[in-house]
């Protein structure tokens, strides 16, 4: 029953807002639990342990050390570097730790995307030499790995999983509330979204680094993923062929988080742009192979790339929403008809999973201080997600300076 003109716009709008609410919301605790898992323990797969670096002479030489030290046999692996349009000494630095660098020199195709589809046509080559891997695991220059990463990575494969995320935790979690606030975001997407989804059979999204694809994905499909959001855009890619990430938790990568808020800044938006951009380019294709292959987790996909179109139209209802309180009603408010007990467990349910999860992960004091300044972190989403949409085409890629120079041992006893 329309009781306000408005009501033909408003309540549509407000019951795709209390679904999408709903739809996160209890996904989000299906990411408190953990299953059980039997694992494989005897190294087997062969990996090319790929690093996409440039400009990095920062940090690129800790993580190379790292990747030596992982408890993996040396022989299983080899670590390259992608020494990408580099106008500083990255190449000599990470030659000088250990790593096969592979220089790259292109002013055309500039992302990270095009230098690991390149990297990848470079191992398709070597195999005809005898040079055989199963997999790529791919990192960031500015990483840190567990120790135990391949060796996790090498159980998922032998499950038969072909794309595999592993955990993204935070190199430097206490530096600034920057960075606090940002390690407390990929803590509570890591459980909510990538854990939460992989108990319950849907697939995970792929994060940009500390992932593994198996080559026989990437020769048959082909990488073609050269976006802002390369990872995105692979993931859904994939997905429409019928291809889920895995989510491998106990495989950890440490990255670094931005220091100031204007590199926060600068960062979100690109991930908007490019979220917007792989939405509006595969969402349709999605829809339909959802259907022909009767696939809910291609279905979810759709509902993951829709998330910064549903923080619009969040932050529309709100404008609208506190119009009304200053003149006359001009629509009917169906939130304030739902059961007030439905509402209090929304309220505190969006509280209390990211403290729930920093118990989790044993996160010192200091980020349950940087919980405070959390909803300011979550909240400038807003103007970045607007921001992100209108300039969704523009491809420009800006690259984050890293900084942060830690080897793995400092890193742990600094957390």
């Amino acid at each position: 029953m329309i009781n306000y003109p408005f009501d033909i716009v408003m309540v549509p709008l407000q019951i795709i807002l209390f679904l999408f609410t709903m739809y996160f919301f209890v996904i989000g605790f299906c990411g408190m639990w953990r299953r059980h898992e039997d694992k494989f323990t005897t190294p087997i797969k062969k990996f090319a342990v790929i690093v996409a670096a440039h400009n990095e002479h920062n940090v690129v030489g800790q993580l190379i050390k790292n990747l030596h030290d992982l408890n993996y046999p040396k022989e299983l692996y080899d670590i390259y570097v992608i020494a990408d349009n580099c106008s500083d000494d990255t190449a000599a630095i990470a030659r000088a730790a250990g790593a096969i660098v592979c220089e790259r020199f292109d002013e055309q195709r500039k992302s990270k995307g095009y230098a690991l589809e390149w990297m990848f046509e470079r191992l398709f080559n070597m195999e005809r030499e005898g040079k055989i891997y199963d997999a790529v695991a791919i990192f960031d220059a500015d990483n840190l790995v567990h120790p135990q990463f391949l060796m996790e990575m090498n159980n998922r494969l032998m499950k038969g999983d072909r794309i595999i995320q592993g955990f993204l935790d935070a190199k430097n979690p206490y530096d600034t509330w920057v960075a606090g606030t940002f390690a407390i975001a990929f803590w509570v997407i890591d459980h909510v979204s990538h854990l939460a989804k992989t108990n319950i059979g849907l697939s995970a999204v792929l994060g940009g680094t500390g992932m593994c694809i198996t080559l026989d994905v990437l020769k048959k499909y082909g990488w073609r993923a050269t976006c802002l959001t390369e990872d995105m855009e692979f993931t859904m890619k994939s997905l429409a062929e019928g291809i889920k990430t895995t989510w491998a938790h106990d495989a950890i990568v440490y990255d670094e988080k931005p220091l100031t808020f204007k590199q926060s800044w600068t960062q979100r938006k690109r991930w908007a742009q490019g979220q917007f951009d792989v939405a509006h380019r595969f969402i349709p294709k999605m829809l339909v192979e959802g259907w022909r292959r009767r696939d809910i987790r291609i279905w979810d996909g759709c509902i993951y790339l829709l998330q910064p179109h549903f923080l619009m139209l969040s932050a529309f209802f709100i404008a609208v929403s506190y119009i009304q309180l200053a003149f006359e009603p001009f629509y009917t408010n169906i939130w304030s008809i739902l059961p007030s007990t439905l509402m209090t467990a929304i309220m505190i349910g969006q509280y209390a999973l990211p403290m729930i999860i920093l118990i989790k992960v044993r996160a010192k004091l200091k980020s349950w201080f940087y919980l405070l300044l959390y909803p300011l972190f979550i909240y400038s989403w807003l103007p970045i997600i607007f921001i992100g949409f209108i300039k969704r085409n523009d491809h420009e890629w800006s690259h984050t300076q890293h900084t942060r120079s830690l080897d793995y041992d400092d890193m742990k006893s600094e957390r």
